[in-house]
């Protein structure tokens, strides 16, 4: 039985238990002080949730207790965040011995800040009070307080009696403003619960990293050298530097960062002498880790560079990562973005060992990283952070944050008006009222877009189903092809099948193929990557294939996607027809090798509109290609019926205005010859008098005078040739009533 540290205090009979200390996975659980265990441990320790534990690391602290997640039973881990892992004095993978205990209540609590002087209201230790209630405290522990997407750090300068309690209803709270001078509790800035979405990732880079620094001893016995270096490479914003430092705090290790830059000097010889005393420094504080940011900078390809400088730089950032001497006591970490720009003699064994891509992240990974940037906000009870997940592909992490930082600006602009920016402090009860809501994420998605694909051309477009007037076969057979992949791949796989790569879909001009393909990249919400095909094209060789390769790079990185190319057949026609300089037969041979070529095109789906399906190249149309043709006609009575009621919504039309007749006398006409219809007829009211409310009947006959069908017999008898050489897609009758449930 160990001495009773507070009077009136009990510790339970029980045995100490030693357990392995892991990060928290439910971000809730972050700033609560709280761990969770295996229930087994707990009936073994004789707790239930919400019991007192006493943890024994370098430091001792007292926190509650509660079960764990399902995976974490048999194990020994004891989940905590770095709140409470900084008042244990502990770090992930550590060793703690842990004993039940039966803590009293405080009748006061001194708190004070740990740097600066912060201004306190006069209510404000009601707030804190709130914030901590049921809170196991101990002298000299590191407790947050949320206020509105940051946290204040109070330190626990005392407590009456003893120097631990629980604060209860009856604990005075004490905060003052100035910092005090205690022995520190130093909390990582950054750990690995930090960092959403990259839960592989951080596996691979602390088996590389953090393992050497921490048990060199594993690799003697081995008989091996451990690793000298690890490249991260992803986008912009994926979280490649915060991987890095969450690295370098929980392995304890002398981080030292250089930007690229900022070692490069106009003078011969300075940048290798910098490079040389930054690797110096490292060895003399080892164990060490050295970050490099835009590697890219400092070591480009040596091949492809012109300056004498950059050569040297690099050849001496070789020999320095060759002739390390304390071989894992220090290790190099280097981040780019533009792998393909570094020199290739970088990237061997032996220098940078492993390299990880730190890629977009899924959905899993965005709910992940938004309850990380929201877990000390105030969230409103409609905020729906799955939702959220769903809808922002493409999304880094950098975005998300930005996103989250939006919100929460859109929020204060709300209650702004209520706050007196003249007063010392704002009322508790202003503070109560400032909730982050489920509108001001969706304003905030106006403002932020995904930085992925700020370059190209991306939008999910607001064209609904409902938008599309008619065309009810070819929505189900898009349906079938885009749709239903993209939202239920589990089904293909369960299947053992592939979904369709693509889909042309030809037909005369003005029958709504663009408007198809927005709407369907809406209602599967994917991401929509509109080409227009000429665009691509540049006087400059091997800059029009670049282009082709960087979007379907963009699309795989921000999956799912629709990659609609207009006009297509500008871009990819026939090849040795055309007397070109090669761009066209290159450019077609690009994109075949992009759509089923050695990298897989997962959960991306190409779609192709043209009006000259005649002139595209034959290798593009065949299955695994464009596999599936689809014929978009011109429209029949009952879709120009269905496409005047969509045209017609927002015109006020006169009581006897009727769509029927109207869609009977306008046999030949195509979606866009209706729209140009409805428009002059209203034109023609707003002759008529300019402040015409309604328009007539005869506005649509005197708009009928003036807009004639665009589809001539010439049109329509070249498609039907068409069709019969092309392998379209034919939609037999039993088809039509066929449903999918998604």
């Amino acid at each position: 039985m160990v001495r009773k540290q507070n009077p009136g205090d009990d510790e339970k009979e029980s045995r100490d238990v030693t357990l392995i200390v892991a990060d928290i996975i439910k971000q809730a659980d972050f700033g609560r002080g709280i761990v969770r265990l295996d229930p087994e441990i707990m009936k073994q320790l004789d707790l239930t949730s919400g019991d007192y534990l006493r943890i024994y690391g370098s430091r001792v602290t007292h926190c509650r207790v509660m079960p764990s997640v399902s995976m974490d039973v048999g194990t020994r881990y004891i989940r905590m965040d770095k709140i409470v892992k900084g008042n244990a004095g502990v770090r992930t993978g550590d060793k703690v011995r842990v004993r039940p205990v039966d803590i009293g209540e405080a009748s006061k609590v001194v708190l004070a800040p740990q740097d600066h002087m912060i201004r306190v209201a006069p209510d404000f230790h009601t707030w804190v009070k709130r914030r901590l209630l049921d809170f196991a405290v101990t002298k000299g522990d590191v407790v947050l307080i949320p206020i509105f997407q940051r946290f204040i750090s109070l330190i626990v300068v005392s407590l009456t009696p003893g120097t631990y309690g629980k604060i209860g209803p009856n604990t005075i709270i004490e905060v003052r403003e100035s910092p005090v001078e205690l022995a520190r509790v130093v909390l990582p800035t950054i750990t690995y619960e930090d960092i959403g979405g990259l839960r592989e990732e951080i596996q691979r880079i602390r088996e590389m990293v953090e393992l050497p620094l921490r048990h060199p001893e594993l690799f003697r016995h081995l008989g091996i050298d451990p690793p000298k270096g690890v490249l991260l490479y992803g986008p912009p914003g994926t979280g490649k530097t915060l991987l890095a430092k969450a690295v370098a705090n929980e392995s304890n290790a002398h981080f030292i960062s250089i930007s690229g830059p900022e070692i490069m000097s106009k003078y011969y010889g300075e940048s290798e002498k910098r490079l040389r005393e930054i690797f110096e420094e490292a060895e003399k504080n080892a164990p060490s880790i050295i970050f490099i940011d835009e590697l890219d900078s400092i070591a480009p390809n040596r091949n492809e560079v012109t300056g004498e400088v950059e050569r040297r730089v690099v050849a001496q950032l070789l020999a320095l990562m060759d002739g390390l001497k304390g071989r894992g006591e220090v290790i190099v970490i280097g981040a780019t973005n533009r792998p393909e720009a570094i020199d290739p003699a970088l990237r061997r064994p032996g220098r940078f060992d492993r390299e990880i891509e730190i890629g977009v992240p899924d959905r899993e990974g965005r709910k992940e990283i938004l309850l990380i940037h929201t877990r000390n906000m105030p969230l409103a009870d409609d905020v729906d952070l799955d939702r959220l997940a769903d809808i922002t592909h493409g999304f880094v992490g950098a975005d998300l944050a930005a996103l989250v930082r939006e919100a929460a600006m859109a929020a204060l602009r709300r209650v702004l008006p209520k706050i007196d920016l003249d007063a010392e402090s704002i009322p508790l009860e202003v503070l109560e009222e400032l909730k982050v809501t489920n509108e001001d994420f969706f304003e905030a998605l106006k403002l932020v877009q995904p930085s992925a694909l700020r370059e190209i051309s991306i939008e999910i477009p607001n064209v609904t189903w409902d938008d599309v007037g008619g065309l009810e076969d070819v929505k189900r057979e898009l349906r079938e092809v885009i749709e239903l992949p993209l939202k239920n791949p589990d089904a293909f796989r369960r299947m053992g099948i592939d979904p369709p790569r693509g889909v042309l879909l030809y037909g005369p001009p003005g029958c709504g193929k663009t408007l198809i393909a927005k709407a369907v990249a809406n209602e599967s919400e994917a991401n929509f990557i509109s080409v227009k095909g000429p665009e691509l094209l540049s006087k400059w060789v091997g800059e029009s294939e670049k282009a082709v390769r960087m979007i379907f790079r963009k699309a795989r990185q921000v999956t799912p996607a629709i990659v609609f190319i207009d006009e297509i057949d500008s871009l990819f026609p026939k090849r040795g027809v055309h007397a070109d300089s090669g761009v066209s037969e290159r450019v077609v041979s690009q994109m075949l090798t992009e759509i089923d070529g050695i990298h897989p095109l997962r959960d991306v789906v190409v779609i192709g509109a043209t009006n000259r399906p005649d002139l595209i190249d034959p290798a593009l149309l065949r299955p695994g290609r464009l596999e599936r043709l689809v014929y978009v006609g011109p429209p029949d009575f009952q879709s120009r019926y269905q496409i005047l009621k969509v045209l017609t919504r927002k015109v006020p039309l006169a009581k006897d205005v009727d769509l029927r007749s109207i869609a009977l006398m306008t046999e030949r006409y195509s979606g866009a010859d209706l729209a140009a219809l409805v428009r002059e007829a209203a034109m023609a009211a707003l002759r008529e008098d300019i402040n015409a409310e309604r328009v007539e009947p005869r506005h649509f006959e005197i708009a009928m005078s003036r807009v004639k069908p665009s589809l001539t017999d010439e049109i329509l008898k070249y498609f039907e040739e068409i069709k019969k050489t092309l392998r379209a897609v034919t939609i037999p009758e039993e088809r039509k009533e066929e449903t999918y449930v998604y």
